[in-house]
């Protein structure tokens, strides 16, 4: 499963990835910020931190990093997650709130 493209949309409050078999899924920022693969990312969730999302979190960049991922950088600052392509398949498996919204 190959990615075709990522985008952020919505004024920076996703991402949306699409995928060469035609899938696609909008991650919002605040998940892909609390689910960064980065060192600080996975020590906080390692001792059990739920730290929240700043106020208005917003994707300020997502760099494709060749053909292993894409890495984001967001608006309070932090841009040390690179997202490897096989993870964000994972995480766009993962329930997401508009799953649940009519």
């Amino acid at each position: 499963m190959d990615v075709v493209s990522v985008e952020i949309a919505d004024e920076g409050r996703a991402l949306v990835v699409l995928w060469n078999e035609g899938r696609r899924r909008s991650l919002s920022a605040e998940f892909l910020w609390a689910q960064c693969p980065s060192a600080a990312g996975r020590v906080r969730r390692l001792r059990g931190g739920h730290r929240s999302p700043p106020a208005a979190l917003a994707i300020v960049r997502a760099a494709v990093i060749g053909t292993y991922g894409v890495n984001i950088a967001f608006s309070d600052g932090h841009n040390r997650g690179i997202y490897p392509w096989s993870y964000l398949a994972e995480l766009a498996e993962a329930p997401q709130l508009e799953d649940f919204l009519l």
